[in-house]
């Protein structure tokens, strides 16, 4: 069973997530640390704790999964939703292989608490989790997701957060972007604006956990010279296209309104003719 644990305000956590953890045999955790803090604030003291993470999710997933196999075992990370930018994906897909079956209980996100505040248009957007550590791997992923033309949302170490908003600034000046730091937490701070504006508002010594939102600025419509045009259209009336078809075609690829290149390959397909 997959537990979201609050990220902060320890309110976050639904009653599901409680009695799970009340009922469970073994709370497998990121941190182990961690995890008996919460359950000593939820007064769940005494649960047995294995520690799973990147470093030992190879061998720890086996003796996991022959626990779950006769037991409740509760899955849950440092903060939010396990399994989203930590190991625990592999563990489902290592549960379904060995067909033990797997529940994931919804629960606190970052990165759609960020998407929603953001109020940037999401009904499409990536999830890219930390972006590389590198400065040209950095670059190259920024890049990419700039050129989808759709929200990206990105989790950032405090450490290397300025790094990211100087390439971001970079690569593309008047993308909005919307940072979200200590979210749910006591000094949770909101920042919206240009990714320049938005390091400028940060505090000097950055902390705690950030997610940041990112929407590109709008691309910058193609200009056709009248050249281009008429060889556009040139070449539809070769392929025996229509006039209609050519117009609706050609507008469509940013060549100008519908109406106005109708009228011009009408005049070019008459001269043809003639």
């Amino acid at each position: 069973m997959f537990v979201p644990t609050p990220l902060g305000n320890l309110r976050d956590i639904t009653l599901r997530a409680i009695d799970v953890l009340r009922e469970c045999e073994l709370v497998v955790a990121e941190d182990s640390r961690v995890a008996r803090r919460l359950l000593s604030a939820l007064a769940l003291p005494g649960k047995e704790i294995r520690s799973y993470r990147e470093q030992n999710a190879r061998s720890a997933t086996g003796p996991i999964l022959e626990r779950a196999r006769t037991a409740l075992v509760a899955v849950v990370t440092d903060a939010g939703t396990p399994g989203i930018s930590d190991p625990g994906s592999e563990l489902v897909a290592a549960a379904r292989e060995a067909r033990i079956d797997i529940e994931v209980l919804p629960g606190p996100n970052a990165a759609l608490g960020a998407a929603l505040l953001s109020g940037f248009p999401i009904a499409r957007f990536i999830f890219e989790g930390f972006p590389p550590r590198t400065s040209s791997a950095r670059t190259a992923s920024l890049k990419a997701a700039l050129a989808m033309e759709i929200a990206s949302i990105w989790y950032e170490s405090p450490n290397r957060i300025r790094e990211t908003l100087q390439e971001l600034a970079a690569l593309d000046p008047a993308a909005r972007v919307f940072l979200l730091r200590e979210y749910t937490k006591r000094f949770e701070q909101q920042l919206s604006g240009t990714a320049e504006q938005v390091a400028a508002a940060l505090p000097e010594r950055v902390r705690g956990e950030i997610t940041l939102v990112v929407l590109p600025s709008p691309a910058s419509p193609a200009v056709h010279s009248q050249r281009e045009l008429d060889a556009r259209i040139d070449e539809m009336l070769n392929e025996s296209q229509s006039v209609a078809s050519v117009a609706k075609t050609l507008a469509a690829e940013g060549f100008g309104e519908r109406g106005a290149i109708y009228a011009r390959a009408g005049k070019r397909k008459r001269t043809r003719e003639e």
